[in-house]
């Protein structure tokens, strides 16, 4: 028992110890430390003047810290390089604020890993320096290592002047970063306020882009620029806003009115999208029936060829409860590009568009379209298109501005995808536009046909112009011999039995079980590999 004293007296005294040395804890060094390095993450916490502050919410913008917490998952942001600052001397900027005017670091959205800057306007006005770049060139780097996406919420104005040319080099190492990862994570870039100069050049390398409709702009040069050397006199908004962007230049992928909203877009968008180049997109178990029949599209088309419909109906008959993410929704309205689900797998969907110019491939929509392939071909999201195209628009102006070369993109787009491809010719299917519509030709992997479809050379009144001319200026009632040729023509060749004889059309299918028959083939198609031949890359004809 005197040994168990002994022994109980000595982890008392042990304890006593450990209590004494807890209580005396305020005093201790560590602690003085540890409330010095909270002082210095409180102050990056608050970087921007109380008067920058209120600035940006008058604007109904959000600041750099709320549009992270809003877009990720709560609690999940993790902070690189809180303390950083910039190390120029006082005769240049005497202020030198933490974070130097950007919130880098990593977390997740629907538990999924990404990576997230965000320029902070109220320090420095968002300006860009050699800090605050190597900020956003160090997750970058990260990012790409890790396989993860990279998101940047941009609201700066261009590069600091003080720091002059190092400024512009921090800038290239953005650039350069962007295409070393570009096909490999997926890039979004929203734009949150201004993005102006040099600036915007990230963002036109990354995959896509967001803008805030009236408080978002992007522009190489503003408008007091534009007045000076060309005399011209624009707004900000008519210069480099959303609206424009959105529909004139083909800039902004995707618009919305307010900054939640766009950061709603920026979440429902990834989930489409896989972590990387070396993954699958992202299943989800589905709701919609794999063997939902979809008689609807049947009444969708109309009785004459003629007469237009509209092809997002016919998609959101056959996709997943109906729900498609449209890709520039207002620009190169003739093809309408956008993602949806097929039995809970992410597909991209290309589609001439009746509704406008009557499908045809023109400039603009062929650099869309090709964009989207080959963005949809990069992240292995399979590609489904439905086909109703009359051609490509002819004129003066298509000429000269090189529809050739920029049709030619699409052509080529397709012919280089690897993912699983399925093409559905609803109509018209007429000429060399028919053969760059993701043709059985050009490496499609299956390729049905509705009844209504008519695969030919070009449209019958063209055909009879052509192959009946020197009957047609003799006949008697030219007129009415040139209806019969043409009714003859349409019987004949303007269907798709033709091309099922031949093997150019896999089958011809009843329109309401589209859904079940592209279901099907996907699933067929899920463990396709095909190599393409070695090379450095191949020369798209940019």
């Amino acid at each position: 028992m005197a040994g168990y004293d002994e022994c109980h007296s000595e982890r008392i005294s042990i304890a006593d110890g450990r209590a004494g040395t807890l209580l005396g804890m305020s005093d201790h060094p560590m602690r003085e430390r540890i409330e010095q390095l909270n002082k210095r993450k409180e102050a990056a916490l608050h970087a921007g003047s109380e008067r920058a502050v209120e600035r940006q919410h008058a604007k109904g913008k959000m600041l750099a810290r709320e549009r992270i917490d809003y877009l990720l998952d709560p609690g999940s942001f993790h902070e690189v390089d809180m303390l950083a600052r910039h190390q120029l001397p006082a005769d240049l900027i005497d202020e030198r604020p933490y974070t130097d005017g950007v919130v880098t670091g990593w977390g997740t959205i629907d538990g999924r890993k990404v990576f997230v800057f965000s320029q902070d306007f109220t320090v420095f006005g968002g300006a860009l320096g050699e800090t605050f770049a190597s900020k956003i060139h160090k997750i970058m780097d990260m990012a790409l290592s890790v396989g993860a996406p990279v998101i940047g919420l941009n609201d700066g104005a261009g590069a600091r002047i003080q720091e002059g040319v190092v400024s512009l080099a921090s800038y290239g190492g953005i650039f350069y970063r962007n295409v070393k990862a570009s096909g490999v994570v997926p890039q979004l870039s929203v734009i949150m306020g201004p993005c102006a100069g040099g600036a915007v050049y990230s963002p036109a390398i990354t995959d896509f882009i967001f803008m805030v409709d009236q408080t978002s702009h992007m522009f190489i040069t503003g408008p007091d620029v534009v007045k000076t050397v060309t005399g011209e006199e624009v707004s900000l908004e008519e210069l480099g806003g959303a609206r424009s962007h959105s529909t004139k230049s083909g800039v902004a992928t995707f618009v919305a009115p307010d900054e939640r909203t766009v950061l709603d877009d920026v979440r429902y968008l990834l989930s489409f999208l896989p972590s990387n180049n070396l993954e699958p997109p992202p299943y989800f178990t589905p709701s919609d029936s794999p063997d939902r029949e979809c008689p609807e599209v049947i009444d969708l088309m109309p009785a004459s060829s003629s007469q237009p419909y509209d092809m997002r109906d016919v998609i959101r008959a056959v996709v997943d409860d109906g729900d498609y993410f449209e890709y520039f929704p207002t620009w190169a309205m003739s093809l309408t590009c956008g993602f949806a689900r097929l039995d809970g797998h992410p597909v991209g969907v290309v589609g001439n568009q009746p509704m406008h110019l009557a499908g045809v491939l023109d400039i603009e929509s062929s650099e869309k379209g090709a964009r989207f392939v080959r963005t949809c071909d990069a992240f292995n999201i399979p590609l489904l298109t439905f086909v109703d195209v009359p051609g490509f628009l002819p004129g003066v102006d298509q000429e000269y501005g090189g529809i050739i070369r920029h049709g030619a993109k699409l052509l080529y787009a397709y012919c280089e995808a690897t993912v699983p491809r399925i093409s559905v010719i609803t109509r018209k299917a007429y000429g060399g536009a028919y053969v760059v519509m993701d043709s059985k030709s050009v490496g499609s992997d299956l390729c049905f046909a509705w009844p209504s479809a008519e695969l030919a050379v070009m449209g019958p009144q063209g055909a009879v112009e052509i192959l009946y001319r020197r009957e047609l200026q003799q006949a008697a009632d030219p007129a009415t011999r040139r209806a019969e040729l043409v009714e003859d023509y349409t019987e004949r060749f303007a269907n798709p039995y033709i091309a099922a004889e031949r093997g150019i059309v896999d089958d011809v299918i009843n329109p309401a079980d589209t859904r079940k028959k592209v279901i099907a083939g996907f699933d067929m198609l899920r463990s396709k590999r095909e190599e393409l031949p070695k090379r450095k890359h191949g020369n798209i004809p940019l």
